[in-house]
């Protein structure tokens, strides 16, 4: 923070007093000097001499000799004595104006010092104040910074939060088009499946009725052909189907026991039966359950078990061999599978 300039005017006020101080008390230097320098120089005194008329009348010549001889050295004492008195004086004049003078410099150094200490003082406030503004202002920087640093954070949480937000909508928004685009995927591909399977299944019905009425046809002609031993006939077929049969399904058992996985909750004894239905292909095309064992682990094993074979090529031989035979026991077949039946 820059400091601020003090005004002109106490400038001017603080500077004039210290100025005028120093000025006087130069001046009071200068004349003492001088004062000593041009201090009165005094000649030697002079002897006074009075005359004075003396009567001597009755006075003999030596005696009067003897009392001008004593009067001169009293004359001379005397002009001595004033003269040591008159410098005496003088000097102590001198001393006097020395000693004032010296008082009057004292007094203003006293009066320049005292200038000075309130120069000082009112320099030292003045800086003081300028402390103490200064002191203020940074103060109120620091809360000013504070202030717009604390608004800074507020809004940078803000906009984080803020854009947190839309990229949590964003992921939502696409993961939301992602689960539609796959159901959109699943259900094609089940309406797929199941267009196919209903075109397979729509194709093996042409196919297996065509054959069924060409054996028919056939079975009509080889019935009118051996009328006779019509009896005979069905006896014979009733039993190559129920050999057949028996065959077929220790086969059909066979590859379901291969896919099955023994549940906890089977015991022996339990049976379930599985209406199973089929192309000439060996396709396993559906699979219900037509009587529950009352176990639902159990009877769902042995569901899925027959799902998962998928396929059972052995039947396409059949539907070759004999398509009646395969259309009467194995274009639906009802299975009982039991624990014991399916174990490893």
């Amino acid at each position: 923070m820059k400091n601020k300039p003090m005004p002109e005017s106490r400038q001017d006020r603080l500077t004039a007093p210290v100025i005028k101080a120093l000025g006087l008390h130069l001046l009071v230097l200068l004349l003492l000097f001088v004062s000593f320098s041009t201090a009165p120089q005094f000649e030697p005194a002079k002897p006074i001499v009075q005359a004075t008329l003396v009567q001597l009348n009755s006075k003999s010549p030596a005696t009067t000799q003897t009392d001008q001889k004593i009067a001169g050295e009293a004359e001379r004492t005397a002009a001595q004595r004033h003269e040591a008195e008159e410098l005496q004086r003088q000097q102590e004049k001198q001393q006097q104006e020395q000693e004032a003078a010296r008082r009057a410099a004292a007094e203003q150094e006293r009066q320049a010092a005292a200038a000075t200490a309130a120069a000082k003082a009112a320099e030292d406030k003045a800086a003081e104040e300028r402390r103490q503004a200064e002191q203020v202002e940074r103060q109120k920087a620091e809360e000013a910074k504070r202030k717009a640093d604390a608004a800074k954070k507020l809004a940078e949480e803000e906009a984080a939060k803020k854009a947190a937000e839309e990229a949590a909508k964003r992921k939502a928004a696409e993961e939301e088009a992602k689960r539609k685009e796959e159901e959109a995927r699943r259900r094609a591909a089940e309406e797929k499946r199941k267009a196919d399977e209903a075109a397979k299944k729509a194709e093996a019905d042409r196919v297996a009725r065509l054959k069924r009425e060409q054996e028919e046809a056939k079975a009509k002609a080889l019935a009118d052909l051996l009328a006779s031993e019509t009896q005979y006939q069905r006896a014979q077929a009733d039993q190559v189907g129920d050999e057949v049969a028996a065959s077929y399904d220790d086969v059909i058992r066979r590859y379901v026991s291969e896919q099955w996985r023994r549940p906890p909750t089977a015991r022996n004894g339990m049976v379930v039966e599985v209406r199973i239905s089929m192309l000439p292909s060996g396709d396993i095309t559906d699979a219900v359950i037509l009587r529950s064992s009352g176990d639902a682990g159990f009877d769902q094993s042995a569901l899925q078990a027959v799902r998962n074979v998928g396929r059972i090529p052995e039947m396409q031989q059949l539907s070759r061999e004999s398509p009646a035979t395969f259309d009467r026991l194995y274009r639906q077949r009802t299975l009982r599978f039991k624990p014991e039946d399916l174990a490893f």
